[in-house]
């Protein structure tokens, strides 16, 4: 599979452009601040119909206009090696102030936006990157969350309808404080169906964990000629199968709190190198290799568990990652592990230095 052009309209800074790729490499360059990473969120909009950026939907529309429109023509391929072509397929995501999203595939809407997830599967490093390991939980679980939910979409469902559980809960638990009484009956009329799926969404976190640790450490192996051991653990308020008394034990807590505090969207992902926290011992060095390996390990198993290998954006990295992690990622595309690859830089100048013994096809868009 690979994008054969896209059309973006009132789209951050766009005001109207429209882009042909190849299948292979395709480096986007240019100044800072001319719109390389807005055309790679632009493609992230239409893989999974949100920007890369967890910015809310009517922010990505251009000032002083009303709506953005981003299209783009998939092609999907019989052979990956000879990028012989079999059918193309056209996705269309469009989103106006004061109006829900709307997105057509081949001018036919999803009936719901679910739907669309892990049909054009993706993975974009960019410099933020090691934000999953310096920020809080909630960006771990979105990491996790979003590549599991690309992979398996009895998971997705799952973390949909507990996230709506968890909102009404809520909801329920300010009422109460504001009315100043407690329905116990309403409120535990929450706690089956929140326990039944937390306890599904768990469970595929750990199993997910088991399968995507071995690929991760061998690509941090690689990176760091194998001198550390790394680690990545899933923190759960709860032993796996008693949410339903966790749950029970925590209610006081969240009537006082307002909140539901315990589950799966409280949980965490710790990372560890040589059994100690990487936030707080790992170098910035050891930190982006973390990251990077992680991607890469993103990679593989969307490659391995789709029929298609995944597009891989990369924003802006030749001028964050050092020399090493740079070659690994070149011999990558040497030996044609990856499918279509976005490079931006904006200096166009190192990219062509960088890619200069490759083989395959790259193509160079001036911005």
């Amino acid at each position: 599979m690979y994008l054969k052009s896209l059309q973006v309209k009132q789209f951050k800074s766009y005001e109207e452009a429209q882009f042909e790729f190849i299948p292979n490499i395709n480096c986007i360059v240019g100044e800072n601040g001319i719109g390389k990473t807005n055309l790679l969120d632009a493609i992230h909009f239409l893989s999974l119909t949100k920007s890369a950026r967890g910015i809310a939907d009517p922010l990505c529309i251009k000032h002083d206009a009303d709506y953005f429109m981003v299209q783009g023509n998939f092609v999907f391929l019989a052979n990956e090696a000879n990028k012989q072509a079999t059918s193309e397929t056209q996705i269309m995501c469009a989103v106006q102030k004061g109006h829900k999203k709307s997105l057509l595939r081949d001018q036919k809407p999803y009936p719901r936006l679910a739907d669309h997830i892990g049909n054009f599967p993706i993975v974009l490093m960019d410099p933020h990157d090691t934000d999953i390991v310096r920020e809080g939980g909630e960006e771990r679980r979105r990491f996790f969350d979003g590549m599991m939910s690309q992979l398996d979409r009895a998971f997705l469902e799952h973390l949909i309808r507990y996230n709506r559980i968890v909102q009404q809960r809520n909801i329920l638990l300010k009422q109460f404080a504001e009315r100043g009484s407690i329905d116990r009956i309403q409120l535990a009329s929450y706690q089956e169906p929140m326990a039944e799926l937390g306890e599904k969404i768990n469970q595929a976190r750990i199993d997910f964990l088991a399968d995507f640790s071995p690929r991760f450490q061998a690509h941090y192996a690689a990176l760091s000629d194998d001198r550390e051991a790394v680690e990545i653990r899933l923190e759960s308020g709860f032993p796996a199968g008693q949410f339903t008394e966790a749950l029970s034990a925590a209610e006081g807590m969240d009537l006082a709190a307002q909140r539901s505090t315990v589950g799966p969207h409280r949980d965490d992902f710790t990372f560890e190198i040589n059994a100690f926290p990487l936030k707080k011992f790992g170098s910035q060095g050891q930190q982006k290799s973390f990251v990077v390996a992680m991607k890469l390990a993103q990679f593989d198993a969307l490659a391995e568990k789709k029929p298609r290998k995944p597009l891989l954006l990369l924003d802006d990295i030749f001028d964050k990652l050092d020399d090493r992690r740079i070659q690994r990622l070149i011999e990558m595309m040497a030996e044609d592990h990856f499918g279509q690859v976005f490079i931006t830089d904006a200096r166009p100048e190192r990219t062509k230095s960088l890619l200069k013994n490759l083989r395959t096809k790259i193509q160079y868009i001036s911005l």
